[in-house]
């Protein structure tokens, strides 16, 4: 557990107080992609320093979230518990929530592998999901996103994947996708695919451009205020 308690008997409190701490949420984020060792936690939360990594993963592991197992070829790896791994579906709705405010990026914010797989995973529709294979390639980050029968597996290409960071799908991609951060405007929906492609906001550098609009239509996270506009209009219908 952590150190710092609020002293009130309540869900939301013990929450906070499990995975409340600076950085915290963020290790819980990258595990959720899959384990970890030590040096790839360092890696991909590169301006957490290193006598904090150890201690937030301490308190987790004392608060039953992370465990830390052998695995075959790998030594000594942190994981997330069964009860760690059971608020997936709060950190993508966390993600939806945070993606709403995020505006444009600030000088020297990075994107990582971990954090845009749980990216993608946070915009995936699962129920209108177009079946195909894609490679997607923000700055220095590649990943490969397989999409089958509403389901969701992305593996990453660069940097060099952990060695337990999953492995490839034996088919080759439908169509290479290169972006920049700009591409949160076209999951965001404030764009059309085709204005993303004007804009140079994305490029389909391999397969046909078309693929884009399955992309738009498989990720997508509605953009700033549609959501409270609708809400609105429906409660003004009813006066």
């Amino acid at each position: 557990m952590a150190a710092r308690s609020y002293g009130q008997y309540c869900g939301v409190t013990t929450a906070v107080e499990l995975i409340g701490e600076r950085w915290a949420l963020l290790i819980v984020r990258d595990l959720l992609v899959g384990p970890r060792r030590y040096t790839d936690l360092r890696r991909g939360l590169p301006r957490i320093p290193t006598n904090i990594l150890s201690t937030r993963l301490k308190e987790l592991q004392e608060g039953g979230v992370v465990r830390r197992v052998p695995l075959s070829n790998c030594g000594l790896v942190y994981e997330l518990t069964p009860y760690g791994r059971s608020i997936e579906p709060i950190v993508l709705a966390l993600g939806r929530w945070g993606f709403q405010a995020m505006g444009d990026p600030e000088p020297g914010d990075v994107i990582t592998a971990d954090s845009l797989t749980m990216a993608l995973h946070t915009a995936f529709m699962a129920d209108r999901a177009v079946d195909a294979e894609y490679e997607l390639h923000v700055g220095d980050v590649a990943l490969r996103a397989s999409v089958r029968e509403g389901e969701l597996r992305v593996a990453q290409i660069a940097p060099p994947a952990p060695p337990v960071g999953g492995s490839l799908p034996d088919a080759e991609p439908d169509a290479v996708i290169v972006a920049g951060p700009g591409i949160r405007h076209l999951i965001g929906g404030e764009v059309t695919p085709a204005e993303a492609l004007a804009a140079d906001i994305v490029a389909v550098v391999r397969g046909e451009a078309s693929l884009l609009d399955s992309f738009a239509e498989t990720f997508h996270i509605a953009a700033p205020g549609v959501g409270g506009a609708r809400e609105a209009q429906e409660v003004g219908a009813f006066d």
